[in-house]
């Protein structure tokens, strides 16, 4: 549904030239046929509001009310800026993405290994646009994600991340994306291709993070695709600053006997929606998709989950943890989709909650779609205050409530942050879990 204020929120973020789908600027035509057709998508579906049933529980209006608009030019950040301490401590090839662009003069990416190629979008199109062409646009249908469909329209740079066949890359790459709107509240488009070729295996971090300068809207899209017997472990924190604004969409493609691990710690920023679609496209493909959160007063916080079934023997899991303080807001939407023909499919899917003010709220929309008679699926959701016998048995052995109340809200999320795999990456979340938990001060229950 086209909604009243789409043709002037979509003017205000999109420059004429990229409106009118001119080809104005040297990029080739199929990119500005892509382009065209996304914010085709875009003014057709409108800015989604809570009338749209992915977004019931989402509300975007507050971004009507800020006068975004797009960077005018690459943002030229002075190294002092680069918020080092809010980003994972990790001994990885560090690559750093302001506000969608690749920045080489910050990153430290070192001696990439044989087999790993990293690549800014624009520089590609304009030196090797054949070689994106396949790639680019191709992760999934964007006619229910508009917001991704706005993205594809303001195509103008991002980062390619490749993996050649049969490589493993011991050391993770670890991408720190920063929002950085120096001059008045700002839009952008981040733009993020990573092809893992068949048998390779790579761990990719990422670190989201905003400057307090003025409002900012992040609106990116990742494609991810995974060769036959692919491994991809990837890892996000996403921590931005307390004005700021993030929808962030990732598809992700994962082939025969590939496997695909994906976990997100969310502590940060005013509006988030990490919507995430796994397509299992491949027969025996594997994807494990987790995430834990914490949300206080004025943060919204949405994760939404698909993981298509659409091939044989596939296996996927879901698991979320989430802290809920004062007025926080958060919302689970998972949804696991077995199409006809996917026989042995075994699906699972769990949301849980832990509530430590009155005034927090959490919603939650499980969702089991099956067409097919040989499956395992199952889903699950729990919301609820702190275990009193927990809270008891600590206080009983000396510990004051607040410090018991703090060491049960560690240990909740803690749990979570054990998905993830790579041990390095693990220690690098838990200590941000515990800088959250520190920043809380020891609040109790509020009343």
């Amino acid at each position: 549904m086209t909604l009243p204020q789409t043709q002037p929120f979509l003017d205000t973020l999109a420059p004429a030239s990229y409106a009118d789908g001119g080809d104005g600027d040297g990029k080739p035509g199929w990119l500005d046929d892509l382009r065209q057709a996304g914010l085709d998508i875009y003014r057709r579906q409108g800015l989604p509001t809570p009338r749209v049933e992915a977004w019931k529980y989402t509300n975007l209006g507050g971004l009507t009310k800020i006068a975004f608009k797009p960077e005018p030019a690459p943002v030229t950040l002075d190294p002092g800026r680069l918020p080092l301490d809010r980003v994972l401590a990790l001994d990885a090839h560090k690559l750093v993405f302001v506000n969608g662009r690749l920045d080489r003069t910050l990153s430290d990416a070192g001696d990439l290994p044989a087999g790993l190629r990293v690549s800014g979008l624009a520089a590609l199109l304009a030196e090797d646009p054949a070689r994106i062409e396949p790639l680019l646009g191709k992760g999934a249908a964007l006619d229910d994600l508009p917001l991704a469909a706005l993205n594809t329209g303001m195509i103008a740079d991002g980062m390619v991340i490749e993996v050649a066949e049969d490589a493993v890359i011991e050391r993770p790459l670890h991408v720190i994306a920063v929002s950085a709107a120096l001059d008045g509240p700002m839009v952008f488009y981040p733009r993020l291709l990573v092809v893992v070729g068949a048998r390779a295996r790579l761990v990719l971090a990422e670190s989201h993070v905003g400057l307090p300068d003025h409002p900012a809207f992040s609106n990116g899209v990742s494609e991810i695709s995974l060769g036959e017997g692919a491994q991809l472990s990837h890892y996000r924190l996403i921590d931005g600053a307390a004005d700021g604004y993030l929808v962030g969409t990732t598809l992700v493609e994962v082939g025969v006997r590939a496997g695909y691990e994906s976990f997100t710690l969310e502590l940060g920023g005013r509006l988030t929606r990490n919507e995430i679609r796994v397509t299992l496209a491949g027969e025996e493909g594997q994807a494990r998709v987790s995430g834990g959160y914490a949300v206080r007063a004025g943060q919204h916080l949405d994760n939404t989950v698909l993981i298509d079934h659409a091939q044989p023997g596939a296996t996927s899991r879901q698991l979320f943890k989430g802290v809920l303080d004062e007025t926080g807001k958060a919302v689970f939407q998972g949804k696991i989709l077995v199409r006809r023909g996917a026989q042995k499919t075994d699906g699972q899917q769990l949301h849980k909650a832990l509530l430590l003010s009155r005034g927090a709220e959490v919603d939650t929309k499980p969702e089991l779609e099956i067409y097919a008679d040989d499956v395992v699926c199952g889903h699950g959701a729990t919301a609820g205050e702190m275990d009193a016998d927990q809270l008891f048995y600590l206080q009983a052995r000396g510990l004051d409530e607040a410090t018991a109340r703090a060491l049960l809200v560690e240990a909740f999320l803690e749990d979570v942050v054990g998905e993830v795999g790579d041990l390095p990456v693990r220690a690098a979340m838990i200590a941000k879990v515990r800088d959250w938990q520190r920043a809380r001060d020891g609040a109790v229950w509020s009343e």
